[in-house]
């Protein structure tokens, strides 16, 4: 791991990085090696496994991803390490959607009524993101329990490690604290590595013609996405914190996830 960077470097993922060294709203800084987000972990080497479990202490694998995806795709290497807990938790209402490279359609009235009813690109990614907690709560709230989970490392995945990866990742890192700036940037520095995770997602046939249907350009993460979508947490709810709570999140569950990433 690059400490000036949280990026992992591995074989078989190329959108790997810790959720460590983050600046919290109380001064702090979040820890390292604790909660790790990723792009699908299918291609994972020997060595990245040895790697993961043995230097990292991988325990828990989130994955994110739809059933459809984990079906055609397969769990993964991690899956036939003893060691490793594994918790498929789809944020998709599995109605047939493959994956959440594409969203065509959404609902205004269930996303941003005082809004105008125009699907442009922040609409758009807003809508998605909020889907996956309108449409999941049950599954939003499962991850971020795994995520606290206090027995070795855990890492959150997806596809390409960007979008329901991200929502996770910034209300996991909201819960312990982290400032609003460095949530956003946490999520933008997928943008580093796009063209990677994109010739990656490529090489598979279940997602290549989702992405060849739109420029590279429209899959860049950008600050106004995140920053959009927990606006509208604030609006609703007044924060993720609070949707968190209306869905069932304790107490005793935000303090597990703080002690997971604070000092």
């Amino acid at each position: 791991m690059n400490a000036m960077t949280r990026w992992i470097d591995l074989e078989g993922a190329v959108n790997v990085r810790d959720l460590g060294g983050l600046p919290t709203v109380d001064g702090g800084v979040t820890r390292y090696g604790r909660i790790l987000r990723s792009d699908n972990l299918q291609g994972l080497t020997d060595r990245d496994v040895s790697r993961l479990v043995g230097e990292l202490k991988l325990r828990h694998v989130v994955d994110l991803r739809s059933t459809a995806e984990v079906t055609l795709e397969g769990p993964g290497p991690l899956a036939g390490v003893p060691e490793v807990t594994h918790h498929h938790l789809t944020l998709f209402a599995e109605g047939g959607r493959h994956t959440d490279v594409e969203a065509d359609t959404i609902d205004a009235d269930k996303v941003l009524p005082w809004q105008e009813r125009q699907l442009d690109e922040d609409l758009r990614m807003t809508g998605f993101y909020y889907g996956y907690l309108r449409d999941r709560p049950d599954s939003v709230v499962a991850a971020l329990r795994a995520m606290a989970l206090d027995d070795g490392a855990a890492v959150v995945h997806c596809a390409a490690g960007k979008d329901r990866t991200g929502v996770l990742s910034a209300l996991a890192l909201e819960a312990a604290g982290v400032t609003r700036q460095a949530i956003v940037e946490d999520y933008v520095a997928t943008g580093e590595r796009l063209e990677l995770v994109l010739g990656r997602l490529r090489s598979s046939s279940t997602y290549r013609d989702d992405l060849d249907s739109r420029p590279a350009d429209d899959h860049m993460p950008r600050p106004r996405y995140i920053q959009q979508f927990l606006s509208v947490l604030d609006e609703r709810f007044g924060g993720p914190m609070g949707w968190l709570g209306a869905h069932g999140w304790t107490a005793a569950d935000t303090e597990a996830i703080r002690a997971r990433l604070r000092d």
